[in-house]
């Protein structure tokens, strides 16, 4: 029953001072934090699936930040994407976003998309060349250009290496939440918990 627009938690977010805060704590963490200010829980989230060592290495949590504040233009490849990659900022942050862009350019089932994900993580070439072909394949008999759907390929393989499950971080980021809302609205109480687990 906690409301999930709350200011100070997520100015607790915001300032990074999120000691004790599941998932939230390590010191680079902190930092992202600070540069993102994240306003709204789909930001968490998103914060909390790129925070790992291939988006870090790859710039994406950067572009991510970068995008939300104004100072990269968010660009779609096709209109089409901009429903599935709104909440991101136009980066492609989950597994199930590559799914979804298979199924709705491309036509693939979701079954079919969960084979295409698991072999971008993979990374086996020979199954990878296969399924672009589907892809562009699928692509093109819906109105995309070839050379665009091998660009949007393109782009879901990069991502796709350390994409995150979207349902495993958004029940992370649900209960970093909720611990971050304690922390704000009940300082004391949830200092003297932690301090006890922490004994």
């Amino acid at each position: 029953s906690l409301p999930m627009d709350d200011s100070k938690t997520y100015q607790l977010f915001c300032d990074g001072q999120t000691l004790g805060i599941f998932q939230f704590e390590s010191s680079g963490m902190r930092d992202t934090l600070r540069k993102a200010k994240p306003e709204r829980f789909e930001d968490l989230i998103s914060l909390n699936a790129l925070y790992r060592p291939g988006p870090l290495r790859g710039g994406v949590i950067d572009d991510f930040i970068a995008r939300k504040h104004g100072k990269v233009k968010i660009k779609y490849e096709l209109p089409a994407l901009e429903p599935i990659l709104k909440d991101t900022y136009g980066v492609i942050a989950f597994q199930e976003q590559v799914m979804r862009i298979a199924s709705d350019l491309a036509g693939f089932s979701l079954g079919d998309a969960d084979v295409l994900r698991k072999a971008m993580g993979k990374k086996s070439a020979e199954v990878m060349q296969a399924q672009r072909v589907r892809f562009v394949k699928g692509a093109v008999e819906r109105g995309t250009l070839e050379q665009q759907a091998n660009k949007i390929f393109d782009l879901m393989e990069f991502f796709a290496g350390y994409g995150f499950n979207k349902s495993h971080s958004t029940a992370y980021a649900l209960l970093a939440y909720q611990t971050a809302y304690l922390k704000a609205n009940y300082p004391w109480y949830f200092m003297a918990s932690l301090l006890t687990i922490e004994a």
